[in-house]
């Protein structure tokens, strides 16, 4: 049986300023890759009743601007994933905000075989968990893209929060959200838990 393994997910890289018409878009293209046979993750048999994917009401609370501390000396590491893959990261900086009231803390990673492609040589990789994890969004975390840049703040807008391809079909092989990017926080903003 051919072997699947996770490939980066790239629906629409956040905008800079986030906005109503920019979360719109994000769904509308991740709604229209799924319902393509040719891209989606989704299993044949959910593919034929697939329709749209189930997100949270867009919700600008959710966009916030996030105070980014490099760390420029980290060392590549081998990140956990659902299968026997361990893709190399490197820790690209933490990301400092408030959502909901709370103080925040996430690292933001940058994959070194990716960053190596032109086009993907700015990516940057947020995968996070939540309060809503394996409640109303999916139990293994959920992804953010980012884009790197000489700012001291990057816009985090979880409103384009995905689901590792893991979601939809365990024959994929997705990194696993470290522990310390567990937010005390519910993030009821991007996708839900696939129900099929």
């Amino acid at each position: 049986m051919k072997k699947l393994f996770f490939t980066f997910l790239f629906p629409i890289i956040a905008s800079a300023q986030c906005s109503v018409g920019s979360a719109k878009s994000f769904q509308n293209q991740l709604n229209k890759e799924y319902a393509d046979a040719k891209e989606s993750p989704l299993k044949k048999t959910d593919l034929e009743h697939f329709k749209a994917l189930d997100f949270y009401a867009i919700d600008m609370d959710f966009c916030v601007e996030a105070k980014l501390v490099k760390t420029p000396k980290e060392k590549p590491f081998a990140m956990k994933t659902t299968g026997t893959r361990t893709p190399l990261y490197v820790k690209y900086g933490e990301l400092h905000f408030t959502l909901k009231g709370k103080a925040c803390k996430l690292s933001v990673f940058r994959n070194i075989e990716l960053s190596k492609q032109e086009k993907y040589k700015n990516h940057l990789f947020l995968p996070f968990t939540d309060l809503t994890s394996g409640v109303e969004s999916y139990g293994g975390g959920r992804y953010i893209d980012l884009e790197a840049s000489e700012k001291e703040t990057l816009m985090i807008d979880f409103n384009q929060a995905y689901n590792p391809y893991c979601a939809y079909n365990e024959g994929f092989s997705c990194p696993i959200p470290p522990k310390e990017n567990d937010l005390l926080v519910e993030v009821r903003a991007g996708v839900k838990k696939f129900h099929d």
